[in-house]
């Protein structure tokens, strides 16, 4: 199924539902309304802000679809900011009123005393009156002049309850204008059926990154994306209702509060289930989907729940377990967009049933294992994308490499490679091994191996077998810096790992033999006294690694066994080891980590 067929159709799902406007509605932020007598004059103007938070927020209020508006001038129906419907804006400099000077107020009057010329209805009259004899001048006599300045406003005739625009006479306005204003008929590439087609689509707003007036999916601005002379939207014809289902199905999932989205570097993504088994059903899929991605509870009571049921998961437990109304069966949809100037960008598209993806998921945190674990519970996706980043910010993640690793992650394959290069090369650059750059590394070796594109499995704890020589030099490498630590004591500031640990994981040839003759220095002074014992062990432990290295120091090593190296380095350092007399611990004191 095609991207926008599918939002077109969760559309319906969520207007049957009533979580959306009908046909040609929308919701937007209205701040205030405009209260009207039936002569037309102005009454009382009624704050509706949403005051719940730290400050008043337009609360969002079902009005008839907003015009596309970039430079030009057009007007909204029965609603719209205060330099449309009252003919004032803001200063820009002293933010006191002034007349708008673009004429916004005369197009908004001109298309309603048009549009309601022929209408017997009392609150379409008093609109009418009230526009053929307001002037800007009286704003500032309004209550609420300078909190209104530059809000959307809406109209109520007083002693009514309902706003003009929600009465069936308005309404009916409303749909002869929306039919006036389609464009020719064609075959509609979503829907396969001869409708009135759009050439300009509604923007998509909230994506990150994009626009803060919102971006386009599908969008002909420019000469050189035409073809055979059509113009704009006829290029790729959809029609009125489909344009108007898609935009408003995934905006509504990208709208505050919606736990239908979430953020993956540069990448938002969007995800719904198909509802033919139920609402109930869908809503189930949905919930677990934002689980398995995103598992992170809201508040502690829910933590203990969230731990079951992905304990559950991991497990393979049927998902019937976890929650009664999931049907593995149930299709899903997961869509990426990522900005793109004034449009967006697909990053990817995937289509598949809720148990495959749930399968998938549990498969991608069991390559992640790790011992010591990296993590106290199941992941977030987006949690390893910070790795890749400097100083671990969103906005240093590489650009393309949320859509790659959701794609291998969603359809089973390989990571990107340029995750596994990423975070090596992060390693290298800032010297912080820690555990969870490690399991990504591990990760990327693991699935390599089980799709035989990688010969070698990788343990997930240590092992003390394994012979392969990158992870023996890692090993090795912990080994060196911890009889460093423990020659120098607590208050060393920088070890060999500060120094050397990138020039050690790519060419052991040119490093390893300074820090063996370095390591031979700080046990001579361990095994005199009483950490002699400590020595020992150090001793015996590089022993066994060397015995186990078949060849020389390799004079470089593949990026691959740059990831053992990590592994190995993590293993030593994570695995314990007798405590010197006197200490009561463990681990050796300088050990810790």
């Amino acid at each position: 199924m095609t991207v926008l067929r599918a939002l077109a159709d969760h559309y319906e799902r969520l207007a049957a539902d009533g979580q959306v406007p009908g046909y040609g509605y929308s919701h937007e932020g209205i701040s205030f309304r405009i209260v009207l007598s039936a002569s037309g004059q102005i009454v009382d103007v009624e704050d509706i802000r949403d005051t719940t938070g730290k400050s008043p927020r337009p609360s969002a209020q079902a009005v008839p679809r907003p015009v596309n508006r970039s430079v030009n001038v057009a007007p909204n129906f029965l609603w719209d900011k205060t330099a449309y419907a009252l003919g004032v804006t803001g200063d820009s400099s002293t933010r006191e009123p002034r007349p708008a000077g673009r004429g916004e107020h005369d197009a908004f009057k001109r298309m309603h005393l048009d549009l309601l010329a022929g209408s017997d209805d009392a609150r379409l009259q008093a609109l009418a009156a009230f526009l053929s004899s307001w002037h800007p001048k009286n704003y500032a006599n309004l209550p609420h002049a300078l909190e209104m300045l530059d809000t959307n406003v809406v109209f109520r005739l007083d002693g009514e309850l309902a706003y003009i625009h929600e009465a069936n006479p308005a309404r009916q306005v409303w749909a002869e204008h929306l039919g006036s204003q389609s464009e020719a008929e064609a075959l509609c590439l979503v829907t396969g059926k001869r409708a009135p087609v759009q050439r300009l689509h509604p923007k998509i707003k909230r994506v990150r990154g994009a626009q803060s007036s919102g971006a386009s999916i599908v969008s002909f601005n420019l000469e050189a994306f035409e073809s055979f002379g059509r113009k704009q939207g006829d290029n790729a014809q959809v029609s009125d209702r489909a344009v108007f289902a898609y935009t408003t199905a995934l905006n509504a999932m990208l709208a505050p509060g919606s736990r239908r989205n979430l953020q993956m570097g540069n990448t938002t993504t969007v995800f719904w289930a198909e509802a033919t088994a139920g609402e109930a059903t869908a809503t189930a899929a949905e919930n677990v989907f934002s689980l398995l991605a995103d598992p992170r509870p809201t508040d502690d009571a829910e933590t203990a729940t969230v731990a079951d049921k992905l304990d559950a998961i991991s497990r393979g437990r049927p998902l019937r377990e976890v929650d009664p109304d999931l049907h593995e069966g149930t299709r899903f949809f997961v869509l990426g967009l990522a900005p793109n100037a004034a449009r967006l960008s697909v990053r990817f598209w995937h289509e598949d049933s809720i148990g495959a993806l749930a399968r998938r998921l549990v498969e991608h945190w069991h390559d992640l294992n790790l011992d010591p674990p990296a993590w106290a519970s199941a992941p977030p996706i987006w949690s390893l994308l910070l790795e890749t980043a400097a100083q671990r910010r969103a906005d240093n993640i590489p650009p393309t490499l949320a859509g790659a690793l959701m794609r291998a992650v969603l359809n089973g394959t390989r990571y990107p490679r340029s995750l596994f290069t990423a975070i090596i090369g992060r390693m290298r650059a800032d010297k912080d091994i820690n555990a969870r750059r490690v399991a990504i590394c591990r990760a990327c070796l693991v699935r390599d191996h089980r799709l035989e594109l990688e010969s070698e499995d990788v343990s997930m704890s240590l092992n003390r077998d394994d012979r392969n020589v990158a992870y023996r030099l890692g090993r090795l490498f912990a080994i060196y810096e911890s009889v460093q630590r423990a020659a120098f004591g607590p208050n060393i500031n920088t070890t060999i790992k500060d120094l050397y640990f990138g020039a050690a994981s790519a060419t052991p040839a040119s490093v390893f033999p300074l820090l063996e003759r370095n390591s031979a220095n700080h046990l001579a002074s361990l095994r005199k006294g009483e950490r002699a014992p400590l020595a020992r062990w150090f001793d015996t432990e590089i022993d066994s690694i060397i015995a186990g290295l078949e060849t020389a120091f390799p004079h470089t090593l593949r990026l691959e066994e740059q990831g053992r190296f990590a592994i190995g380095y993590h293993h030593q350092r994570g695995h314990e080891r007798p405590a010197p007399k006197g200490t009561g611990k463990d681990k050796p004191a300088e050990e810790e980590h």
